[in-house]
């Protein structure tokens, strides 16, 4: 990683790219710091506090929540937008055949744009009602103010990801949630170190938390990197007095296709209840589900697993297709050895992305459920999130990969030149 680096800094072209990523993930965490009006934040802060989900925002937007900044809702809404067209492009078969245009990707992510600051606007209105005891003046106008707000700084977010991936390095909206959880690293170690200084923690349990965190990272990225290759041969073709195909190739099915959309799914469904119980204080129903759906409790880890693996599985579904793939096979005389192209070939790729689908389940569930339950026995005032874990070293590895290709065809345009 260090090499790419280096490497990458040497070639100006690269090294304007990267000054350019930096300078925008500096605008996006000097807006962090800009807070909406007509809020009192020790309220927000009492709230963050009490339920996960809201904390879990807090982490993905770099702790813009705990500041109410303009970039509160950070890239959510645009993540929604974006899960919600790709599910839509599965379900309508028109906006299939609009993917496979030439212009129609343009289309789609205009669609995406449009569905961003719809659904940014509605999640900003629920959040001034929802969080209506930090409103310093409450009223229809305050309310107004606060989703406008809130919506333009997810527009500008949305703006600022699109202008990294088309002039700097990596995908812009993934480097914005990666800068938002990194961000949040410099605070945790000076709090892992007063505790030394207080003597409330040993270096033994910080050592263990930092084995744990070494092997988490390599665990996860041993499962990102993993990949079942099926072996795939083309026949050869006379064409002429040119022999075309002939060769032996491979489709690489990935471990954890799915990524981390089924926890953020699961997180988000099972946390649900107690966020909103936690509004209504004054209700005994609301009071009941607050104290008893937390994640001490047994039943609520069992049903986060499983709803995990669900949503592993779902997500796998609507996004990997074996009929398009053994489609493409037959089309280009491709075939898999020892099976039929065509349907035979489509069961058996089925069969396989359902096997290895599995075990990335049953890794995000673990991942999810067991690492944060052992974090937590260290006592150390660090949220050790999977979910921002996952994030973190997915980004991580597909912004070196892109650095990589792109010193890779420097290579080749040198040696062409």
């Amino acid at each position: 990683m260090l090499e790419v680096l280096r490497s990458a800094w040497k070639l100006a072209d690269l090294r304007k790219k990267i000054l350019f990523t930096l300078a925008m993930l500096v605008v996006f965490r000097i807006g962090v710091h800009i807070p909406v009006p007509g809020i009192n934040l020790d309220v927000i802060a009492e709230l963050i506090s009490q339920g996960q989900l809201l904390g879990f925002f807090d982490v993905i937007s770099g702790g813009a929540f705990k500041n109410f900044s303009i970039f509160a809702m950070s890239i959510t809404p645009y993540i929604n937008a974006s899960i919600i067209m790709q599910l839509l492009t599965v379900v309508i078969p028109a906006l299939e055949r609009l993917s496979k245009e030439p212009d129609g990707r343009r289309k789609m992510t205009q669609y995406i744009r449009y569905g961003t600051v719809i659904l940014g606007f509605v999640q900003a209105v629920g959040i001034s009602f929802g969080l209506r005891r930090a409103v310093i003046e409450p009223g229809v106008g305050t309310t107004l103010l606060i989703a406008i707000t809130l919506t333009a700084g997810t527009a500008f977010l949305m703006w600022l990801g699109e202008l990294i991936t088309d002039k700097g390095i990596g995908n812009g909206i993934s480097l914005i949630i990666f800068a938002g959880i990194v961000s949040r690293v410099p605070a945790g170690a000076v709090a892992i170190y007063e505790y030394l200084k207080a003597g409330t923690a040993s270096v033994f349990i910080v050592l263990l938390f930092l084995v744990l965190a070494v092997a988490a990272i390599a665990g996860i990225v041993a499962i990102q990197e993993g990949q079942r290759r099926i072996p795939v041969q083309y026949a050869k073709r006379v064409v002429g007095r040119k022999i075309y195909g002939g060769q032996s190739t491979h489709i690489p099915l990935k471990v954890n296709q799915a990524g981390v959309i089924p926890i953020i799914f699961a997180l988000s469904m099972i946390m649900f209840p107690p966020t909103i119980a936690a509004w209504f204080p004054e209700n005994a129903i609301a009071g009941t589900i607050a104290r008893v759906w937390t994640p001490e409790n047994i039943w609520y880890q069992v049903v986060y697993a499983l709803l995990i693996m669900f949503f592993t599985y779902f997500y796998t579904a609507i996004t990997f297709n074996p009929s398009d793939i053994a489609d493409n096979l037959k089309k280009y005389g491709g075939f898999i050895p020892g099976l039929r192209p065509g349907r035979p070939t489509a069961e058996y790729i089925e069969k396989v992305s359902s096997r290895i689908t599995l075990a990335g389940a049953i890794f995000l569930a673990g991942i999810a459920v067991v690492l944060p339950s052992i974090v937590s026995l260290t006592r150390l005032p660090v949220y050790y999130g999977s979910t921002g874990l996952l994030i973190v070293v997915g980004v991580a590895l597909d912004t070196m990969k892109q650095m990589e290709s792109n010193l890779l065809m420097r290579h080749y345009q040198g040696f062409l030149k």
